[in-house]
């Protein structure tokens, strides 16, 4: 499996960091080239390269991690997917006047409104509801390991992305299909954005 990382703000890095932690290497990519990531590839770890977006986007499984409102430009010209498997840990909002509301998608997932335009991609909504801090430090918490939920309407593409979770450390929890990752795990207003969940055995 190759992995690589479209976005490499804060959740972009925090995962490349886990990654490495993990020993899976993964390139990651932004709007800028690569060498603009020199200085930041330098602190993710072993394994984790800078490439060129449509490198990364090459990968078997893409985590797509950049603003919502440029992820329309960051995935153009990307096509065509070809089944691989994106990951989708943005989340639709934006900081207003009344603090961090969400865009306004008609009622719809956002998750269901990025599948839609990546013709041919795999989409789960993962990796979207902690905050960059607790995913990129030690899953393993208190003697029990924090817990990411995932979404989504392809089965199999979720259970792809719940054995990555799981290698990665995390507990992975299937919320079901994306309107009910929509209710409960989009950010802001799901219950299960922003909380820190460890299980413990």
């Amino acid at each position: 499996m190759t992995i690589g990382i479209i976005g490499a703000g804060n959740i972009g890095q925090a995962v490349a960091k886990r990654l490495a932690s993990a020993g899976i290497p993964a390139s990651i990519a932004n709007n800028r080239g690569p060498s603009s990531l020199s200085s930041i590839v330098q602190g993710l770890g072993a394994g984790i390269t800078a490439a060129d977006a449509k490198v990364a986007a090459k990968a078997d499984v893409v985590f797509l991690a950049v603003p919502w409102q440029a992820y329309a430009d960051a995935v153009a010209g990307l096509a065509p997917w070809g089944g691989r498997i994106v990951i989708d840990a943005m989340n639709a909002g934006f900081v207003g006047p009344e603090g961090y509301r969400p865009f306004d998608l008609g009622g719809r997932a956002s998750s269901q409104v990025v599948a839609d335009r990546l013709t041919g991609a795999r989409v789960v909504k993962a990796f979207n509801t902690l905050p960059a801090a607790a995913l990129a430090s030690d899953p393993h918490a208190n003697g029990g390991k924090r817990v990411l939920f995932l979404s989504g309407d392809d089965a199999p593409a979720k259970q792809e992305v719940a054995q990555l979770i799981d290698r990665l450390g995390f507990v992975a929890i299937d919320l079901g299909d994306f309107e009910m990752g929509r209710r409960l795990q989009q950010f802001p207003g799901g219950p299960l954005a922003g909380i820190n969940v460890v299980q413990f055995p």
